[in-house]
């Protein structure tokens, strides 16, 4: 397990980012400030203006990506640091201009609310245009490494703290990221794709993962409140910060240590279905509990955060994977709801602090007991526990496939172009990719299965005319989900899987073990041994043609093949 903890400068800056962001979503830089200066006033307006800011930049990133996704991108560097630094000068500043330091803290949250969201925006870039093992792993390890760094700036006296972050530690994490962001493979289909000319597509992730985005803002809501309950006590945001950040060194370290024994399957709506209870009941004790309940409560609520916002990159970066997608725009829309839902959250309990000086007190706990009793019976009319141990199939899976021991391959342009060109027909993965499949499937194998080994379809559109579309496509999944397809041939099990009852579903869900294939990949080769072209798998799949050509090229790259025969060879080769 050497490798996995083995930094590097991706991981590495993203730790000292993390680090002085202090998790990000609490606006944690007055641990290094004097609490002499942390007046709840000054608090309120700070969080209040660096937590909108924030939230806007997520769907001012997503909006302008979709319809001008070139300028976007090369806009991204110099949002980030400018702003970034202009916000820490102007908190500065506030220490020492008595009279100025409310319009100078308001500023200077707004600043670093945008220079946050860039930064993240260029990270998030980062990990998606990797390849899957390596991103994932360096932002796991970077989550990781930023707890240390965190606790170690406790090391430093504050009062030199708060100039090294501008001054030294800001220009090494902002040189990280550019000097990475240099290395990205920028012929990928998700740089190459112009969102507003493949409306369809982007029509299509919003819908697969809207739910998810909801599931997550939940939880930001939750904080959110917390964060206002607790402006009156600056020790508080010192608390949440630490177990925030332990908390993300634990899930962290946690998850490495899965992953490197087994295949990490798992949805954030099935995690917030079973935090869901127990969220609701810590709220509802509040009011009968102490300070000091307050406090552990918003601490533990933000460790969750923490952890379940680490999901969220990770989920949002293979989206742009799977799909074709821009990555800007996939985290910016998840991330935008999120956070926007974190900022109503923080206005709705700065108001419901004032109701309860008023001493409206029972109002509040009545409010507080019909949310309870409302949000249980939600929870148990959605299927409560017993769907939480079934697959979702309206949810999209977070996918970590078992590390081998050995350090995932990094993918560069070199490596790329290795591959076979596109030009080069039946010499390797080109000759499946340019629309030559046979017209007609192999004879070997039925074109339109009735099951697959992972579906991916939304239970309200296996079809596509009950999904609404006129056209009857559906929106995403295997050749198994056609619309036409044999019924009643396959079943879920007591686990939630569907059962395979097609040998090739089944010989293929062998390969995708044995050759570690993302689900994705298992459906396009699935696709390719059935001899669809590429145009009629990126219509199946709602995904663009580039797209599918390199999964295409992944696939025979980790198959070690090099015609679509030898392809088929070897899945019939499979013994069952």
């Amino acid at each position: 397990m050497t490798y996995l903890a083995r930094p590097n400068v991706a991981s590495l800056g993203y730790a000292l980012f993390l680090a002085i962001n202090a998790a990000g979503v609490w606006g944690g830089v007055f641990p290094f400030l004097p609490l002499d200066f942390q007046t709840p006033e000054i608090i309120f307006w700070f969080f209040l203006a660096q937590s909108l800011v924030f939230s806007l930049c997520y769907f001012a990133s997503a909006v302008g990506v979709y319809f001008l996704p070139g300028p976007t991108r090369r806009f991204l560097v110099k949002l980030a640091c400018i702003p970034y630094l202009l916000g820490w000068c102007c908190l500065i500043a506030a220490i020492y201009f008595d009279r100025a330091s409310l319009p100078l803290v308001v500023v200077g949250g707004a600043f670093l609310g945008l220079g946050s969201a860039g930064f993240y925006m260029l990270w998030q870039r980062l990990f998606a245009s990797s390849d899957s093992d390596r991103g994932n792993l360096d932002l796991i390890r970077g989550t990781a490494y930023g707890a240390i760094m965190y606790f170690g700036l406790y090391a430093i006296p504050h009062a030199v703290t708060a100039f090294l972050i501008p001054l030294i530690f800001m220009p090494l994490f902002g040189l990280a990221i550019v000097l990475k962001s240099r290395e990205i493979n920028l012929d990928q289909p998700m740089f190459e794709d112009v969102p507003h000319e493949n409306a369809a597509v982007y029509r299509a992730v919003i819908r697969d993962y809207w739910r998810s985005a909801l599931c997550v803002g939940a939880i930001g809501f939750c904080t959110g409140i917390m964060r206002a309950l607790a402006i009156g006590e600056p020790q508080v945001g010192s608390l949440v910060n630490m177990l925030s950040m332990a908390a993300s060194f634990v899930g962290a370290i946690t998850m490495l240590a899965l992953w490197k024994v087994k295949s990490v399957r798992f949805n954030v709506v099935g995690l917030y279905r079973v935090a869901f209870p127990f969220v609701i009941t810590s709220f509802l004790l509040l009011p009968f509990s102490s300070l000091e309940y307050a406090r552990w409560q918003a601490a533990i609520l933000y460790a969750v955060y923490s952890v379940v916002i680490m999901l969220m990159m990770i989920q949002c970066a293979q989206a742009s994977r799977d799909r074709g997608i821009n990555p800007v725009f996939i985290y910016g829309f998840f991330g935008g709801i999120v956070y926007t839902l974190h900022d109503v959250g923080f206005l709705a309990g700065t108001f419901s602090d004032q109701v309860r000086i008023l001493g409206i007190d029972p109002l509040a706990t009545t409010a507080l007991m019909s949310l309870y009793l409302l949000g249980f019976m939600f929870f148990i009319g959605q299927g409560g526990f017993r769907r939480v141990l079934r697959h979702d199939p309206s949810a999209e899976n977070i996918e970590l496939i078992m590390l081998d021991g050995r350090p995932p391959t990094r993918v560069t342009r070199s490596t790329a172009s290795q591959l076979p060109a596109e030009g080069e027909h039946e010499t390797g993965a080109a000759s499946a990719l340019e629309g030559d499949f046979p017209a007609e499937p192999p004879t070997d194998f039925p074109e339109k299965p009735a099951t697959v080994a992972e579906p991916m379809r939304n239970e309200r559109e296996v079809d596509g005319r009950d999904s609404g579309q006129p056209d009857g496509r559906r929106r995403s999944g295997s050749p198994a989900l056609q619309a036409d397809a044999p019924r009643g041939r396959g079943r879920h099990n007591f686990e939630g899987d569907f059962e395979l009852t097609d040998r090739l579903s089944k010989q293929a869900q062998v390969l995708r073990e044995q050759y570690r294939l993302s689900a994705r990949e298992t459906e396009v080769m699935e696709y390719i041994a059935r001899g669809y072209t590429v145009a009629r798998t990126a219509e199946e799949l709602i995904v663009s043609e580039n797209t599918i050509r390199t999964h295409s090229k992944r696939i025979y790259a980790k198959l070690d093949v090099h015609k679509k025969q030898e392809l088929i060879d070897m899945l019939k080769a499979v013994e069952l």
